[in-house]
């Protein structure tokens, strides 16, 4: 049976399905020697010889799902071309032969909950926008927002690219006049946080990403990752349109879609 050509490579553990599609588009991937840039090709998985830059791809016969605690200092990218240390450094070796890569980023300086798989319809469901997967962070803002602050970040806050959709924002703890904020949201945009606090006028100082969607870092320290526990494996599967390896029966959730890529 044909299915389309970036979900095939999201089955076979190379990339997200949007991240397949990036590399359709940039001329990457063969089909049969010859090179598509189609996003609507078609491909039969049992006659159809897939490449990408030269190298067979092929289902994943092992599906891994790991969290990283992730550090500062690393960039949320399989390969850097500058050679900065990336959160692939950190996977046991292992893992080596998985081909995992990392469902969504963080930036270089924030930490916290990172997720990496080499199921590609797993990483659809956390990162796609249209599943409105809700993240949460504590951020170590400067100052002490007011009432009124708070209430700007919870109901919307405007930015150069649109007003922010609602949010939970709490206060968890204040020292040396400064506040530690738990903010949750389930957009996408690029730096989101940081820009949220800034424009609210409490930069932050640090970031740290604790959980997405049913999955949380815990006590994990920084630089560790572990195998998701079979109930989360099972959580992970209700998020947006996965199907349970465990049966057919797929869970549709319908959101709002934003094209920005998550990078907080």
């Amino acid at each position: 049976m044909e299915i389309r050509l970036a979900k095939y490579l999201a089955q076979c553990g190379v990339a997200s399905r949007r991240k397949a599609e990036e590399l359709i588009a940039a001329g990457l991937v063969q089909v049969n020697g010859e090179t598509v840039r189609e996003l609507g090709r078609k491909v039969d998985p049992e006659t159809d010889r897939v490449t990408v830059e030269g190298r067979a791809v092929a289902p994943a016969q092992e599906r891994i799902y790991l969290v990283l605690h992730k550090p500062a200092g690393y960039v949320t990218t399989v390969r850097d071309p500058w050679g900065r240390p990336t959160v692939m450094d950190l996977v046991p070796e292992k893992y080596g032969r998985f081909r995992l890569f990392p469902a969504g980023r963080l930036d270089q300086n924030t930490t916290g909950l990172l997720f990496l798989t080499n199921d590609g319809e797993a990483a659809l469901a956390l990162t796609h926008p249209r599943y409105q997967v809700l993240k949460v962070y504590e951020a170590l803002v400067q100052g002490v927002p007011k009432a009124g602050t708070l209430r700007r970040l919870r109901e919307g806050i405007r930015l150069e690219d649109g007003i922010t959709f609602p949010a939970k924002v709490d206060i968890l703890r204040v020292e040396e006049g400064n506040a530690t904020l738990r903010i949750t949201v389930h957009e996408g945009r690029k730096r989101l946080i940081r820009r949220m606090c800034r424009a609210a006028g409490h930069p932050v100082l640090a970031l740290k990403r604790v959980a997405i969607g049913p999955l949380v870092l815990g006590d994990l320290p920084p630089g560790k990752t572990r195998l998701l526990q079979p109930a989360e494996v099972k959580q992970l599967f209700g998020q947006g349109t996965v199907p349970c390896p465990a049966g057919p029966g797929r869970a549709k959730r319908e959101g709002v879609a934003r094209p920005e890529k998550e990078r907080s």
